[in-house]
């Protein structure tokens, strides 16, 4: 029974202090805002401008919270039936216990008749407010923020993503939850002071019970950290489906009182609930931080001048790889020095992934110094090679 419960074991939930701190910092206006602009970009169907300038609008919004290039990866696909080109975004943000094992939070972007404002506009601003709460956070594992395209068209976006990298990775990604935002507005007039938590309730059946512990993590979550009550309810046609049918672990929010414009030229922030949407996305930081595992020092004495640059596995036998954090996409020179001040290995590195390995396994054994420099900075962290 144990083996059962460790992958998806976690901290216990009791109030942390410094996570009600960052989830103190959710603005509602960053809230209001993000629906307003992400309303007036118009009916983002797919081959459409407005699904490309809803695109660069969420690229030019992470860039602005201080994630770099590197950080933001594009994956275009097609598929049967036609022949537009949509594009998933992912932000990757690398955790400092488990860099390869990332949690996701998820929504996506695309419309099917109008602008969408509450599908999933409601969605895409609470991911933005978690993403910038969260970019100066040490967590224990990595984020990829995925805002996914054709999620209107039969999840094709996620499908997609699902297919050619997750199972394209070798190894196969390690995903610790899918956590998936969608419809989470509210409805005007009405009092919004419940959401609904999904759990997997489908096949395969393997990966319910992880479902179910992490939504009711979620659940409590969501009242240590919010005014919302919850409410427990099954997983269903949104973009966590195409994780779960890969046998992935998935949770997520969706509105209690469900919307009526739905899908119509009326899904407009009008008929919305921007204050509900506003406590969802309280409630998804504080669920944010408990499953990444994020650092419980308060933010004014968490060591940045390291750029959150990480270095890993820590210690390290035959490969080390380096992170680079928030460093701006570069070039860099990494250096390893023994324990007499001898440079033993210096590489330059050009144009700079945001996650690049050295072969170490020649060196001989013992305690080192890595340094990172890159436009005038100089970042030093200690490894050891074993």
């Amino acid at each position: 029974m144990l083996l059962l419960v460790a992958p998806f074991a976690s901290k216990a939930q009791t109030f942390v202090q410094a996570y009600a701190d960052i989830v103190n910092q959710c603005s509602q206006n960053n809230i209001t805002s993000s629906l307003t602009q992400f309303e007036a970009l118009g009916v983002k169907r797919r081959g459409t401008a407005a699904l490309q300038n809803t695109l660069d609008w969420l690229k030019n919004k992470y860039l602005s919270y201080g994630y770099t290039a590197n950080q933001l990866q594009e994956f275009s696909y097609t598929y049967s039936g036609s022949s537009a080109v949509c594009k998933n975004l992912v932000v990757t943000k690398i955790g400092t216990t488990y860099p390869n094992t990332f949690l996701i939070i998820c929504g996506h972007y695309d419309s099917i008749v109008g602008t969408g404002t509450n599908d999933n506009g409601s969605g895409v601003a609470a991911i933005l407010e978690v993403a910038r709460l969260l970019r100066n956070v040490p967590t224990e594992y990595s984020i990829k923020f995925i805002n996914f395209s054709g999620e209107e068209d039969g999840l094709r976006g996620s499908q997609n993503y699902v297919s050619t990298v997750v199972n394209g990775t070798t190894p196969k990604m390690n995903i610790r939850l899918v956590f998936n935002l969608d419809e989470i507005g509210g409805v005007a007039g009405l009092i919004n002071d419940t959401i609904t938590c999904e759990r997997d309730t489908s096949t395969p059946t393997s990966n319910n019970a992880a479902s179910n512990a992490f939504t009711n993590q979620l659940i409590t979550c969501t009242e240590l950290y919010s005014p919302l009550n919850t409410f427990l309810s099954y997983a269903y046609a949104s973009d966590y489906m195409s994780f779960q049918a890969n046998n992935e672990v998935i949770t997520g929010f969706f509105e209690t009182n469900e919307t009526t414009h739905r899908h119509t030229a009326t899904d407009f922030l009008v008929n919305m609930d921007p204050v509900y949407n506003f406590n969802v996305a309280k409630a998804a930081t504080g669920a944010a931080l408990h499953f990444a595992v994020a650092s419980t020092s308060p933010l004014n004495t968490v060591e940045q001048n390291d750029n959150l640059v990480t270095i890993f596995p820590n210690p390290a036998t035959d490969e080390l790889y380096l992170n680079l954090g928030t460093l701006p996409q570069s070039n860099y020179t990494f250096s390893l020095l023994d324990i007499n001040g001898k440079t033993v290995f210096t590489q330059f590195v050009e144009n700079a992934p945001l996650v690049k390995g050295f072969s170490v396994g020649h060196l001989q054994r013992g305690m080192y110094l890595g340094i990172v420099e890159s436009e005038g900075k100089r970042i030093t962290k200690k490894i050891v090679l074993e």
